[in-house]
């Protein structure tokens, strides 16, 4: 019997039977851009081999003017079909199939030839658009069926035209940016007939036997957004004009509500699909936030949807299906949503990957093969470098030790799961423990690692983290504690506190003192806290955020002048600072830190140190970076050996898992 029977029942799409409910949503990782279609096609070949029923890729443009950046990857040469060929070619032979997404950026493009409805510039993008002319129009409709005869071509199993998130065909749905009074505006009639029209063309196109998935915005989390009605209507219309099935987007771009990330509640808007899925015949795929078998399970058995999609997940694990119905659900890496190597990756222009597993796109460079030579290998610290070094060593088939000084695993781990919004980083400390046993790994906790004990071992990684860094700011009074303290919950915090360091932990920090219970685990509070309202009452789904009272007065300081948090995660950073701004947190730059006494943090400004003050403060928390705890690498090395040092032994950046996780992985796929 079926751990999951909603989950791996079939799905029968009329010319194919799918095995199982599992769709692998769109990723882009700039692969295609980089050109190794050997890479392209390892990469999805392993999901395909993972169990996955069906794959869409990352968004190929249809034309130069639609690409997300210059030079985006489509289908507009021949050449080009015979690479998408390796790819699907390989994806069939594993046993998967795929379809490939057709995504025209509109306004959301960087570049200067970018369209749109109208000539009104995104607020993430620099330039503005061109308003399209009826020709232009047209030429944009020819070229999305173009593509999409062209994928058929290449070997596709389907296409998945994007609608949703804001890019070009939900740009015409609403008046937020389609301003426009001839045919393609003014009316809903109207701002739907070019996706509908899309839509049209692209079964024309392609032909009755081939998966057509439209991407439909259910709430668009902006000003003048899609009303519910108009969503059902369109919704029925794309049934009529040939989908095969209704995928769901959340948010556009722009909004300022976090959909995605960690601190989003899981499965945060299938109560949308749910109420979708009634309105039409075909199947209906929902999305967001769901990352585990059982909540996917779930989903599907409240009749939420016929399908679910998870795209980040299958970066972090892409046995992910295989495992859970084997029953191996405890050794499914998970997806903890923090963006880091994905999405802040693919808006950097660099090839994306996954903080979890450092193999995500990375699947012909690194490569696990078992060990000819087996070895006896200490390991020292068990936070994420270690553990990661650790059991994919022993994967290998080496004879791998674990130490940690303390009495359990993890190491910063720890902390970063205690703070409000990052509760899925208990997930991933189980999983690295339910790894740790399943690989073999000889675990030493409570044990003090000496160059004594490492004498036996052929090799030595040491994987010891930081130290907090002493700022050496003069105390002459007044409760000063380490960060280190507060979230191991050593010391409790007075109602006024300071905080000195405005990186990372600063503002995990004041995020924990600010918040009484995590939103996150409370759907209907979080909805609260964001504003995230009900599209059948208000255009758009907005309605005002009322947050919690925060639980302490906070002032996050640094000695840097430039806005707080400006360093943070490309695509997080934005989350962060508003989540402190709504718990009333003071955050205040480029100042010098005088000294602590009783009344609080004495700081002032500028080189010649004027307008000395006093942050009044019941408690002074020290987040001013780390360093490096190397004392028993430097004995090792003293002793005459050569130990191999990675993590925040190595470089005491922040505290960067992404960082130490991929050190671990790949010293240990090298050894």
């Amino acid at each position: 019997m079926s751990h999951y029977p909603h989950l791996f029942e079939p799905l029968d799409l009329g010319h194919v039977t799918l095995p199982n409910r599992v769709l692998m949503g769109s990723m882009h990782t700039n692969l295609e851009e980089r050109g190794d279609w050997n890479a392209v096609a390892e990469f999805y070949a392993e999901r395909a081999r993972g169990g996955v029923a069906l794959m869409v890729t990352g968004g190929m443009s249809p034309n130069a003017e639609g690409g997300v950046f210059p030079g985006a990857a489509g289908l507009f040469t021949p050449e080009d079909i015979a690479h998408h060929r390796i790819v699907t070619d390989r994806v069939h032979e594993a046993g998967g199939r795929i379809a490939m997404q057709i995504l025209h950026a509109g306004r959301y493009a960087y570049g200067p030839e970018c369209v749109s409805a109208s000539p009104i510039k995104s607020p993430i993008s620099p330039f503005a658009p061109k308003e399209l002319d009826e020709a232009g129009i047209e030429k944009q409709i020819a070229d999305i069926a173009t593509s999409a005869a062209r994928a058929r071509e290449a070997g596709y199993d389907g296409v998945e035209v994007m609608g949703s998130e804001g890019y070009f065909l939900n740009q015409f749905l609403v008046r937020h940016v389609n301003k426009r009074e001839d045919r393609w505006g003014g009316s809903f009639e109207n701002r739907m007939r070019l996706p509908v029209e899309v839509m049209k063309r692209v079964r024309a196109a392609v032909g009755p036997d081939f998966i057509v998935i439209f991407r439909i915005s259910l709430i668009d989390l902006i000003p003048d957004g899609s009303t519910w009605d108009e969503v059902i209507t369109l919704a029925r219309a794309i049934e009529a004009a040939g989908a095969t099935m209704l995928n769901t987007g959340i948010g556009w771009h722009e909004a300022r509500v976090p959909t995605i990330a960690t601190s989003v509640p899981r499965a945060a808007f299938t109560w949308l699909t749910k109420r979708l899925r009634p309105e039409v015949s075909i199947p209906v795929i929902t999305s967001n936030r769901i990352n585990m078998p059982d909540v996917a399970e779930s989903v599907l058995a409240e009749g939420c949807a016929d399908m679910v999609s998870m795209a980040r997940p299958f970066l972090a694990d892409p046995d992910f299906v295989v495992k859970a119905q084997e029953g191996r659900a405890a050794q499914i890496a998970p997806c903890i949503a923090c963006n880091q190597a994905c999405l802040d990756h693919t808006f950097q222009g660099k090839v994306s990957s996954c903080l979890v597993n450092p193999r995500a796109a990375h699947e012909t460079e690194i490569v696990l093969r078992p060990t000819e030579a087996p070895k006896r290998i200490a390991v020292v610290g068990a936070g994420p470098a270690g553990l990661s070094a650790a059991i994919t060593a022993a994967q290998r088939g080496h004879d791998v030790t674990l130490f940690d000084r303390a009495a359990q695993i993890g190491g910063q781990l720890t902390m970063a799961r205690e703070v409000p919004g990052k509760e899925e980083f208990h997930g991933l400390t189980d999983w690295f423990a339910t790894m740790v046993a399943q690989s073999g790994v000889a675990l030493r906790l409570n044990t003090e690692a000496t160059v004594e004990i490492l004498a036996g071992f052929d090799e030595i990684i040491i994987a010891t983290g930081v130290s907090p860094r002493d700022p050496e700011i003069p105390i002459e009074g007044g409760q000063v504690v380490s960060y280190i303290d507060i979230l191991q919950g050593r010391v409790t915090a007075g109602p006024r506190v300071a905080i000195i360091g405005a990186g990372g932990i600063g503002f995990d920090v004041a995020e924990y003192l600010t918040v009484s219970e995590s939103p996150t685990l409370d759907l209907e509070e979080w909805r609260e806290e964001w504003g995230v309202g009900d599209p059948a009452r208000s255009p758009g789904g907005l309605r005002d955020p009322k947050p919690e009272a925060p639980a302490r007065a906070v002032t996050l300081l640094q000695r840097k002048r430039e806005r707080l948090g400006r360093r943070l995660g490309k695509t997080t950073g934005w989350i962060h600072r508003a989540a402190l701004q709504m718990k009333a947190v003071e955050m205040i730059g480029g100042v010098n830190y005088e000294k602590i006494t009783a009344e609080g943090l004495h700081v002032s400004d500028g080189e010649a140190h004027e307008n000395p003050r006093v942050i009044a403060a019941d408690t002074v928390v020290l987040c001013a970076g780390q360093l490096p705890n190397r004392s028993l690498a430097d004995a090792l090395i003293a002793a005459g050996r050569s130990p191999h040092v990675i993590g925040g032994a190595d470089v005491a950046a922040e505290l960067d898992a992404k960082r130490a996780i991929d050190q671990g992985t790949r010293l240990a796929a090298a050894l």
